[in-house]
């Protein structure tokens, strides 16, 4: 890539350092924008998820990269890498396929791996560190975005362009900050899901059925996210309007705060938080 503003996706080549579903999700979205098969190569070992790619997006996959190989010579043009592998197994991935990618512009979506690990097993400054959540596979994601000094304005707007069917982004300027991401966004679906299973088993117990109280859980917790985007208010000034005292929202608030609800949910999200600093100490070691 030049370090021109304007960028022509069409004669971006990409190539895609494992199959799974975060890369799945990425590349339906290329697709969806228009980037040919031909433009992408994808290296992944395991045949069923191979062949999975080949037959959805009619992309080139190789089950490795190798001198003199096929998916070397794909990799040699690549303008962009994307690692969507596991993080233990990052580093084994990155050695052999860094002879031929010194030239690309690196996006990692593998949680934990530093990107100082991810430039030092692959001989480039240009490391662009993602932090995804699992709805970016229905285009609702968000992606907390950390680049290295190597990684240039167009390097930046090209990861925009990639990640942009897999919903919003954000960048951090100090990659610290990703741990605080990954508490936040990356792990937060989970936590939606937690009070989504809570909030249903309170449902049937005062007597609905499941798929009733999860119906109403659900479009509860989706209407409520869209009213906070709609709004200018605090997440603070929204809870009070619907907050009458005495009323029945009060009562069920009371209980919470009597439990310490909201200062164990900060501790855990401490906890996670502390958690991502420590897999980075795990993963980057040599």
């Amino acid at each position: 890539m030049t370090a021109s503003t304007h960028i022509d996706f069409q004669k971006v080549r990409l190539a895609f350092i494992g199959g799974g579903n975060m890369a799945s999700a990425i590349l339906g979205g290329l697709i969806r924008q228009g980037i040919a098969p031909k433009q992408v190569v994808v290296i992944e070992p395991f045949a069923d998820t191979a062949a999975k790619l080949q037959t959805e997006f009619g992309v080139e996959v190789h089950a490795a990269a190798s001198a003199h190989s096929a998916a070397s010579a794909a990799l040699n043009h690549a303008d962009l890498v994307v690692w969507a592998v596991k993080p233990q197994v990052f580093k084994e991935a990155a050695l052999p396929v860094a002879a031929f990618t010194q030239k690309a512009l690196h996006l990692s979506v593998a949680a934990g791996i530093r990107s100082e690990s991810i430039a030092r097993w692959l001989q480039t400054d240009r490391v662009v560190r993602s932090m995804p959540n699992t709805p970016a596979l229905v285009g609702q994601g968000m992606t907390g975005l950390f680049s290295r000094a190597g990684v240039s304005a167009t390097d930046k707007q090209l990861v925009e362009q990639v990640l942009k069917s897999t919903g919003e982004w954000l960048w951090v300027k100090q990659e610290s900050d990703l741990d605080v991401v990954t508490a936040l966004s990356g792990s937060g679906p989970a936590y939606v899901f937690y009070f989504l299973e809570a909030m249903t088993e309170a449902g049937v117990q005062m007597g609905l059925s499941q798929g009733q109280a999860y119906h109403l859980a659900k479009a509860t917790f989706g209407g409520a996210t869209h009213l906070a985007r709609q709004s200018t208010d605090s997440p603070e000034v929204l809870r009070q309007r619907v907050t009458s005292k005495g009323g029945t929202t009060f009562a069920a608030l009371t209980s919470m705060a009597d439990d310490h609800v909201k200062e164990a949910f900060v501790k855990a999200m401490l906890a996670a938080q502390k958690r991502a600093a420590e897999l980075g100490d795990e993963f980057g070691k040599d």
